[in-house]
């Protein structure tokens, strides 16, 4: 959050970009049958570019739990680190891990083509799914989710930037309403052992 910060004191574009992340943390820090019945809402509706070249929208994924992080390929630390940890959850899911289906968004629709992502992420776990779109698109769902993402000069070249963005993870049910999020850097055994007792209905609370 210190970048951040930052954005907060140099614009207010940034003030707006972090009052929304701000919103997700207060949803955050709720249990998941609070969280379902908050004011603040998260996730909506998306069309967005599947590896294969199809587009998909939130309706592709009735049935199944969500594991939605926004990130980009040319991330040098959170979102490889991120998705070591969701593979990770999968692999400790074991059989569950079939009802789950991570999602990773880009915020760099430019550099991450379909065919970019579908490289990247086999490299972590083929089942992690990365989606693009126009900016347009990358904007609109961004926005359903809360996400805030702020591009920055690293050097002298047009694709020479990094991208300040939101690193939570937003777990979704089967209906797509968002139930809980976790922090980019939960272990994935917390990841895990958090999916199973909102997967199990006889654990969940009511």
């Amino acid at each position: 959050m210190n970048r951040c910060h930052e954005l907060t004191r140099l614009s207010a574009l940034g003030r707006s970009l972090c009052g929304a992340v701000l919103a997700a943390m207060l949803v955050t820090s709720l249990p998941a049958s609070r969280a379902a019945t908050s004011s603040v809402t998260i996730g909506g509706p998306f069309s967005l570019t599947a590896p294969d070249g199809t587009t998909v929208t939130d309706q592709t994924y009735r049935g199944k739990w969500l594991l939605v992080y926004f990130g980009y390929t040319f991330c040098p630390n959170t979102c490889p680190t991120t998705l070591l940890e969701i593979a990770a959850a999968l692999k400790r899911l074991g059989p569950d891990a079939a009802k789950v289906q991570p999602i990773f968004i880009t915020v760099d629709p430019k550099r991450d083509t379909p065919d970019v992502l579908a490289k990247y992420l086999q490299s972590f776990d083929p089942r992690i799914v990365g989606l693009t779109g126009t900016p347009a698109q990358i904007a609109a769902v961004a926005k359903e989710y809360g996400v805030y993402y702020v591009p920055h000069q690293s050097g002298e070249g047009a694709n020479d930037y990094l991208i300040d963005h939101s690193t939570y993870l937003y777990v979704m049910d089967p209906q797509g309403q968002f139930v809980q999020a976790f922090d980019a850097d939960t272990p994935a055994d917390r990841v895990a052992d958090g999916l199973l007792h909102l997967m199990k209905p006889e654990e969940r609370p009511h």
